[in-house]
């Protein structure tokens, strides 16, 4: 394993990565650090097509020591699928949506959930707990099973319903609060202070792990790209960690020698309904002050106070990317469009993705002839709602 120790980006301490490990003292989130010297030493892109077609391809840049630990479903290694119709009407005939909606779990989550929870039974954990806004505690719950852990999901009512069924049916223990994210993150706080240490808090960023699966949808995109970059890469940052992962992931493989200097320009998408990030980014703000009465469509995304604000718009910032708001009425007509004209049903989160680029092509900053990535972080079908058939006719 190439991974050396863990790092603080705010206050510069450096962390033991053998053990457990949450937030730095100084309350910001940990990244894993790897001896990349050594790892270009080790192997080349050109090793990559003969490995199976998972995430688990670029071990050497994942934290898991011993294969015997690896729990997987088969995660990654989705499929970047043009958009050549919607594209064209936007502006953007160079137009890829890279599907998440394929993953084991039916969305990025499960990224994450494969490493994080790997990593942790390699660590020892025996119990994780976590807030989740649906698909992220689904994930977590799906391969805690598989790894033999216990888990806590404390969930929102206002999740997909299909969420908490596939929690329950993983067997974790599924707690559901009246209210946001924020709320079911302070009642694991709670569980795990109860716990005198039985229960290893899994929450967004608060564990390095979790964001070591989402990068690899950064080293997919560049490889399945013939180990070229887009111009730009569009993102619905609710968390932020796939964002703040794609990020970290170009950024190793421009110091592994693997890319040229030039990056994408990233973009955060969020919802006129809960969009800290969009505000702060805007206001030249390190720090994102936490959003009032959010509510969105596109759930996923629900995240009024995101523990990585420094981190997204630090990535965000350095790749002389951008932060946009879009409405829900638009999420939903471009969902509603793209799948007519695609074939692809997206999931709202996604579909917001379409709704910034289209934003962002009509206002230039988008030019003409670049090629443009939209994450599409889950599929269509845990969202039944965002289909109306109230009016399809009933044949007598």
């Amino acid at each position: 394993m190439y991974l050396t120790h863990l790092e603080c980006p705010r206050c510069g301490q450096d962390r033991p990565a053998d053990r457990p490990q949450n937030l730095c003292d100084c309350g910001s989130p940990l990244l894993a650090r790897y001896d990349l010297a050594a790892v270009a030493r080790a192997v080349t892109p050109e090793r990559f097509p003969l490995r199976p077609a998972d995430l688990w391809r670029y071990r050497e840049l994942l934290p898991v020591a011993d294969p015997r630990h690896v729990t997987s479903l088969g995660e990654g290694w989705t499929p970047l699928l043009r958009a050549p119709a919607y594209g064209a009407e936007i502006g953007i005939p160079d137009l890829i949506v890279k599907d998440e909606g394929l993953t084991p779990t039916g969305s990025f989550k499960a990224r994450g959930a494969a490493v994080g929870v790997s990593r942790a039974r390699e660590l020892g954990v025996e119990r994780i707990a976590m807030p989740t806004n649906g698909n992220a505690g689904a994930a977590w719950a799906t391969y805690a099973a598989r790894a033999g852990l216990g888990a806590t999901i404390v969930m929102p009512l206002d999740a997909p319903v299909i969420c908490r069924r596939e929690c329950v049916a993983a067997g974790a223990d599924l707690r559901l609060v009246d209210g946001l994210i924020s709320d079911a993150g302070r009642r694991v706080a709670d569980l795990v202070a109860a716990s005198g240490g039985a229960v290893f808090d899994a929450g967004t960023l608060r564990e390095p792990y979790r964001l070591e699966g989402k990068k690899t949808m950064g080293y997919e995109i560049v490889e399945q790209l013939g180990w070229q970059v887009p111009d730009v890469i569009i993102y619905p940052t609710g968390g932020g960690v796939g964002l703040i992962g794609i990020h970290k992931a170009l950024e190793e493989l421009r110091e592994l020698g693997w890319i040229e200097d030039r990056t994408p320009r990233l973009v955060a998408v969020q919802s006129t309904g809960c969009a800290p990030i969009v505000r702060a980014f805007a206001a030249g703000e390190e720090r994102a002050q936490p959003w009032e009465d959010a509510r969105t469509v596109a759930f996923g995304i629900t995240v009024p106070a995101p523990l990585g604000d420094e981190l997204i718009l630090a990535a965000l910032r350095s790749s002389a990317g951008t932060a946009v708001a879009v409405s829900d009425e638009e999420i939903v007509a471009d969902l509603r469009d793209f799948a007519a004209r695609e074939g692809l049903l997206l999931c709202p989160e996604g579909a917001a993705c379409l709704t910034a680029a289209r934003h962002l092509r009509a206002g230039g900053w988008i030019r003409a002839g670049e090629r443009v990535v939209v994450l599409n972080t889950g599929t269509g079908l845990k969202y039944p709602q965002t289909v109306d058939v109230s009016r399809v006719p009933v044949l007598p």
